[in-house]
């Protein structure tokens, strides 16, 4: 028997390109990114998307299409004709806070189909990670035909992390990063989201570090081929362009424009030595889910998260 399966993707570029290899049925284009910016767990409720409309709008300048948006999530009012789900999501950071995102919202409507998860990352024989649109329709078809069946307990786990998310603590997490389940790569990522947060010593998180590092040990002649690199060298985050412009304009004060390209100041020596704490002077004070990140600090010494001085109680 042929099944009727909805698909949910993780987005645009990924959806055109299964369309491309004659997948036919429905497909949902999950087009949010709730890695950044405040969250709470009822996902299906006005509130929710209220808190996404004015982050979206404050931190990005993204005008939120609400037909757009409720003829994507109306798929899912008539759930009861699929025979299972199809999840689409990447190795990444990015990608996995969406996917916990989609679970949570299948399970808060009561949807109880079949779910299963088309990951991608690692490819035999490639060096580098891929995401879902960079493999072949070779490469595609063969992850479609693996695809993972997620368990009662892969769910629970995921409504568990959700709810983590969603809460002022999370060091609650760490636990979860040794947890046995059918996401291959969540480990990953819950220690690269941990140390999104200040580092004690620099005040900056890893991506910006990171940043400052290729500056630093690359010869960049531009703030264009600076972002050129972020995408290519960030590991787990899977940031996408406006992200990434952002961090690069919030860390200003580290890094001059000159003719021959760009270079690290001094405060850009001295915070890649971690020789003083910069995270006031950066304020990059974007929420995590249910957290300012300013709010808490990575002290790698303890391996978790330090309340900040001036919120500690």
């Amino acid at each position: 028997m042929i099944k009727n399966a909805l698909h949910i993707t993780n987005g645009n570029a990924l959806t055109d390109y299964l369309k491309e290899l004659d997948f036919t049925e429905d497909i949902l284009t999950w087009q949010e990114i709730l890695c950044e910016g405040p969250t709470i767990p009822k996902i299906d409720s006005k509130e929710f998307f209220d808190l996404r409309r004015s982050f979206l709008k404050t931190y990005y300048d993204i005008e939120v299409n609400e037909k757009e948006l409720q003829a994507e999530l109306s798929k899912l009012d008539d759930a009861d004709k699929y025979d299972e789900i199809n999840l689409w999501f990447e190795y990444d950071l990015f990608c996995h806070i969406n996917l916990l995102g989609v679970i949570n919202l299948l399970h808060q409507k009561e949807i109880k189909k079949p779910l299963y998860l088309i990951c991608s990352g690692r490819i035999k024989g490639e060096k580098s990670l891929k995401g879902l649109a960079e493999l072949s329709a070779g490469q595609l078809k063969s992850h479609y035909a693996s695809k993972v069946k997620l368990t009662p307990d892969d769910i629970d786990f995921a409504i568990a992390l959700w709810r983590t998310y969603c809460g002022k603590d999370h060091n609650i997490l760490k636990p979860y990063i040794v947890t046995k389940s059918n996401f291959k790569y969540m480990s990953n990522c819950l220690k690269a989201h941990l140390k999104r947060f200040p580092d004690q010593k620099s005040g900056l998180g890893t991506i910006e570090a990171n940043i400052l590092k290729i500056i630093h040990e690359n010869d960049i002649k531009s703030l264009n081929h600076l972002l050129v690199y972020c995408l290519n060298y960030q590991g787990y985050y899977g940031y996408g362009d406006l992200q990434l412009e952002r961090k690069i304009d919030k860390l200003a004060i580290f890094y001059a424009v000159e003719n021959d390209g760009i270079k690290l100041t001094r405060k850009g020596h001295e915070a890649l030595l971690k020789q003083n704490n910069f995270a006031s002077e950066v304020n990059n004070d974007i929420h995590y889910g249910g957290v300012n990140r300013l709010a808490y600090q990575f002290s790698i010494e303890e391996n978790k998260l330090i309340k900040t001085i001036k919120n500690v109680d």
